[in-house]
């Protein structure tokens, strides 16, 4: 176990009912990776396994959050990463520095997105890459006017997070979706069409997972994941790709 709580704010490794949202982020990380060349800021860092991953390939990986009791936990799990506590609207970072900003399911929890991404914008050198990740609004709460998450501020659709970024600082949007791949979709029909739906029900009733899907949630793995440009109105979360 990580030591720190699960509060449906962030999401952890080691927890077997929570192995699908990690393999799910844990995806996107690793699939973005070998861009993450040089100095890395990663922008909300949360439990800090990402900037870990991401410092296998970096020089130097600044871990930045705004929760204390986190940045501990970065500090004492991931020697490789520099942790420190920060307002990611204000990013205490000099201008031009960073060859690499990445903030995957962050931006989705700010409330101030457009000054965020202009702070990020800034503190990239010349030719750096903004790499963010979020939750595709129109899969993730269809049909709502306010966020299935009560952690999240505003989601967004695939053109909004594209406007949103090429009018704070970036004239270059790339859009790539994540989705399942083969085998989830074949425990999404096993599970009444949706694995997604059936963990949230669970969770929404305040009951334990039924032991199949409690089974078939932990086998998951980042394999099971697929990233690509196809379909990004149907894809779980967009990855923007920045510059």
């Amino acid at each position: 176990m990580t030591g720190l709580p699960l509060t449906g704010e962030r999401t952890v490794p080691d927890v077997p009912d929570e192995n699908y949202w990690f393999r799910r982020h844990e995806a996107v990380y690793l699939a973005l990776a070998s861009r993450c060349r040089g100095v890395v800021v990663d922008a909300g860092c949360g439990e800090g396994y990402g900037a870990d991953l991401v410092a296998a390939t970096a020089d130097r990986v600044l871990a930045l959050d705004y929760d204390e009791p986190a940045l501990r936990h970065v500090a004492a799990r991931y020697p490789r990463v520099a942790p420190a506590r920060v307002n990611l609207v204000a990013l205490p970072v000099a201008t031009g520095v960073a060859d690499v900003v990445v903030s995957l399911q962050v931006i989705e929890h700010l409330w101030e997105q457009e000054v965020f991404v202009a702070e990020c914008a800034r503190v990239l050198r010349p030719g750096g890459a903004f790499l963010v990740s979020t939750p595709n609004r129109l899969t993730f709460s269809p049909g709502r006017d306010t966020p299935l998450n009560p952690f999240h501020s505003r989601e967004f659709a695939p053109a909004e997070l594209s406007g949103l970024l090429r009018g704070n600082g970036f004239r270059e949007v790339e859009l790539l979706g994540l989705h399942h791949g083969p085998r989830l979709r074949g425990l999404d029909a096993a599970h009444g069409g949706s694995l997604v739906d059936a963990q949230v029900r669970a969770a929404v009733a305040g009951t334990p997972m039924s032991p199949a899907l409690a089974a078939d949630v932990a086998s998951v793995t980042v394999e099971d994941f697929v990233l690509g440009p196809g379909d990004l109105d149907g894809c779980l979360d967009i990855v923007a790709l920045a510059g």
